[in-house]
């Protein structure tokens, strides 16, 4: 016992160590190679990992808790952080970066019976004008059908007929063939293609005649002015025909 120190100085330490009121003995920091692996195990996870499954993998000298919030520590503020879930312990995107992931997707709509009949006709028949739609189909042919594939941009105007009225002629787009997979008109399946598919009835297939497109301008064809070039005229000139 020191000369400087009171009597009781040395009963005080003896006390204070029974009783816990002396600051607590600090725990090494985990291991380089216990925080990679923990890290490697909760990448590798795609679910939340249980501490007590990390522990069990990790052995029972790895104190994982000093392991997580070593790695807490680690990640915070970065593009990914470690968080801590009812089911676990996982990597996820830091919440102010949540932008980044919201896609907007278009919904594809279902084409019309009518409009895919349509577009059917126009495929295999092209050059073919909306009254060559309505023979073919056997029925009239609504304006809402062509405005739609208009619009879709999968038929376009190709020319006119050298007859009374030069009614127009349609035929398939560019965006048409990319949207079906298609290098060009040659790709578009023919009879026995349909029939090996079970898309024609083999009695059906002996009695029609398919048509092959051509990107060619016929020879009672005569291919648009620049002026004849406009999208509205289009959609007015099909109003003027009802």
């Amino acid at each position: 016992m020191s000369a400087q120190e009171p009597p009781h100085a040395e009963a005080m330490r003896r006390i204070e160590d029974a009783f816990g009121d002396g600051d607590p003995p600090r725990k090494p920091p985990p291991s380089a190679d216990a925080v990679r692996a923990a890290e490697a195990l909760l990448f590798a996870g795609g679910q939340p990992v249980p501490a007590q499954v990390l522990a069990e993998r990790l052995g029972p000298g790895v104190d994982i808790a000093s392991v997580l919030m070593k790695l807490k520590a680690d990640y915070a503020g970065r593009g990914v952080e470690l968080v801590e879930t009812g089911a676990g312990w996982r990597f996820q995107s830091a919440p102010d970066l949540g932008g980044l992931f919201r896609e907007e997707r278009e919904t594809p709509k279902r084409l019309p019976k009518a409009a895919l009949e349509t577009l059917a006709v126009i495929a295999y028949h092209q050059p073919v004008t909306r009254a060559e739609i309505e023979d073919i189909r056997g029925v009239s042919l609504s304006r809402g059908s062509m405005e739609l594939l208009l619009e879709l941009g999968w038929i376009k105007p190709r020319g006119r007929r050298r007859s009374p009225g030069r009614p127009l002629t349609f035929g398939t787009t560019d965006a048409f063939l990319g949207h079906f997979g298609l290098t060009s008109l040659d790709a578009l399946p023919g009879k026995d293609d349909l029939q090996s598919l079970g898309l024609l009835d083999p009695r059906a297939a002996a009695q029609l005649d398919m048509p092959r497109p051509s990107e060619e301008t016929a020879a009672d064809e005569e291919p648009l002015s620049e002026t004849d070039d406009a999208a509205d005229f289009f959609v007015d000139h099909m109003k003027q025909d009802e």
